[in-house]
């Protein structure tokens, strides 16, 4: 499989509601070129094999990161749930609720996992619907935040045109997989969130990004994104020596992952973005496996610094 694969996504797909870590979306992406390849409906159907190997040659990471981030990503994607919007017989809206996978598993010290998709979601994969979306895989393979992964795919959707209709921050935020109690305010929403994901879509993909905003009043209601894409000479440029990375990796064992966790739950700070009714144990639980989401490390970063971790 090499990184000129094509992405194919019905946009019904691109645009449901669901939340998922980065590591387990790329699992999708990396299933969804190998069942595309398969070359009928039964075997698309069937299971397909993730190995470490591959995921460390697409994403460049390090072997050991590889089968943990592998290891990680069956849970999520087996618990993951979507949302989409299609069209009855008299031509009404209907939602539906359904899952990614219907099994998914982890050869302990086998180095792969296997997926087999969701009744559901196989003709959302395979350029049935007559509206899609495809990309190439080399485009996102840099990508280190799962905002700038699905903020990608919002934009190939109007890729023909360079600029998306305006999109409600409700409807946005449901796109991004941003949940009810992440990232408030629209201060937090935009440096989190919205801003980090264009810097990396411009930093690391074949397009460049910006958006404008639209308010009633005072307030904010939703965004327009403007993009295009890069020559050839932009592709071929270096990137500016003097412009500090704005990824920071969090490097930690088992244990001060675990440690960390236990003192962010009980940070002031953070109570607001626990569930209800959870506990501090809980609640350190779920901040313990965001840990491991790379996605996640911009918004902990500040927190971890003020309990005296230095990330490298």
């Amino acid at each position: 499989m090499s990184n000129n694969k094509m992405v194919t996504k019905a946009n019904a797909l691109i645009e449901s509601c669901y939340t998922i870590n980065l590591v387990a979306q790329r699992v999708i992406i990396l299933a969804i070129i190998e069942a595309r390849e398969q070359g009928s409906m039964a075997e698309i159907g069937g299971i397909h094999h993730i190995k470490a190997s591959d995921y460390e040659k697409h994403f460049e990471c390090d072997k050991t990161n590889a089968y943990r981030a592998l290891k990680s990503a069956c849970e999520s994607l087996y618990e993951s749930e979507f949302v989409w919007t299609d069209k009855d017989t008299k031509g009404r809206d209907r939602i539906n609720k359904s899952r990614f996978v219907q099994r998914a598993s982890y050869c302990e010290g086998g180095g792969y996992v296997e997926v087999m998709f969701g009744n559901d979601v196989i003709p959302l994969i395979t350029r049935l619907s007559e509206k899609y979306t495809e990309y190439e895989l080399k485009q996102i393979k840099d990508l280190n935040s799962i905002y700038a992964l699905r903020m990608f795919e919002i934009l190939m959707q109007w890729l023909s045109v360079g600029k998306t209709p305006q999109i409600t921050i409700e409807n946005l935020r449901t796109r991004l997989g941003v949940e009810e109690h992440e990232y408030k305010t629209m201060g937090n929403f935009k440096s989190r969130v919205l801003d980090y994901a264009i810097q990396e879509i411009n930093n690391y993909t074949n397009i460049t990004a910006t958006y404008e905003q639209h308010k009633e009043g005072r307030r904010i209601v939703g965004f327009t994104f403007k993009f295009k894409v890069k020559t050839k000479k932009d592709l071929d440029s270096k990137r500016d020596a003097d412009t500090p990375d704005m990824l920071t990796s969090l490097k930690m064992t088992d244990k001060q992952r675990s440690a960390f966790a236990a003192k962010l739950a009980r940070m002031n700070e953070l109570s607001s973005y626990s569930k209800p009714g959870e506990d501090y144990q809980q609640f350190a639980k779920q901040i313990e496996d965001e840990l491991l989401d790379e996605s996640k490390h911009s918004f902990y970063i500040p927190y971890l610094e003020k309990l005296g971790f230095q990330p490298s």
